[in-house]
């Protein structure tokens, strides 16, 4: 990420960013109520996750939530879910100082002279995957999500109008792939994970295995979000629920979960 700006600007108002007419069909409901992803974070959170949000954080940020696909939708599948439709995605770098190994969406802190979110989120994204923002339709910004490192991020969906060659071509990331919706969004690629300290839960929400990949925390969360928001979900198993740290041993200990104590002894 890029150096941070202190004491943020008001959250940019949450809303579409395109006419009706240039949105994927499959994505509207969502572009159209952008709060109903937000209140299904909140819900799925319960108390720590309103607490969270009531936190004002200090530094701003924006990600690119960005889509590929056909711009039609499917008849074949839920809310219209195409079979080709697909989402960026980045595994950070090992040596990054924060959130280090995990998957993420491509974005960073705002930098002076921005067009915030929708210009920090492209530009992010460029930097970190190489991909051409000339191809990108930005579609609507949600609201602002604050995460552990300290930042309040604003998610930016954009569709792929032109799509380009994406990798890794900094060294922020160790991976930047496309990955297949109806794939990662399959029943046997979904559970939760937790994280137990002193005998209570620290952290418990979605996930996803795919590719030897765990996707978890503010970007399983999202995409779990946009999926039962937009109606894409197909009936998953949500009583099971693993620890988070054996789940990332079992990938590889690629990532740090960021939780400073150990897990205790057989925690859930």
């Amino acid at each position: 990420m890029s150096v941070f700006r202190r004491n943020p600007d008001p959250a940019p108002v949450p809303g579409p960013l395109a006419e009706p007419a240039l949105i994927p069909p499959w994505l509207r409901i969502v572009t159209d109520d952008p709060q109903s992803v937000n209140e299904k974070v909140l819900n799925r959170g319960g108390g720590r996750a309103r607490a969270a949000a009531a936190f004002r954080a200090q530094r701003s940020a924006a990600v690119l939530v960005l889509f590929g696909g056909a711009f039609d939708a499917a008849l074949d599948h839920p809310g219209g879910l195409p079979a080709d439709a697909d989402v960026l995605l980045t595994e950070r770098a090992p040596t990054m100082r924060t959130h280090s190994g995990q998957v993420a969406f491509p974005g960073g802190s705002r930098d002076p002279g921005d067009d915030f979110p929708v210009g920090t989120a492209l530009r992010e994204a460029r930097e970190e995957t190489g991909l051409l923002p000339d191809g990108v339709r930005a579609l609507a910004q949600l609201p602002a999500f604050p995460v552990p490192s300290g930042f309040e991020v604003v998610p930016v969906l954009g569709h792929w109008v032109t799509a380009s060659e994406v990798g890794v071509v900094n060294a922020e990331t160790s991976r930047v792939m496309r990955v297949n919706l109806r794939e990662l969004l399959a029943p046997e690629n979904r559970f939760q994970v937790r994280r137990s300290l002193a005998g209570a839960t620290a952290y418990q929400g979605p996930a996803f295995l795919y590719d030897g990949m765990l996707v978890w925390g503010f970007t399983g969360g999202l995409i779990a979000a946009i999926s039962e928001a937009a109606g894409w979900d197909v009936p998953w198993d949500t009583a099971d629920v693993r620890p988070l740290e054996k789940m990332i041993a079992a990938t590889g200990n690629r990532q740090v979960s960021g939780f400073t104590l150990p897990e205790e002894p057989g925690a859930p």
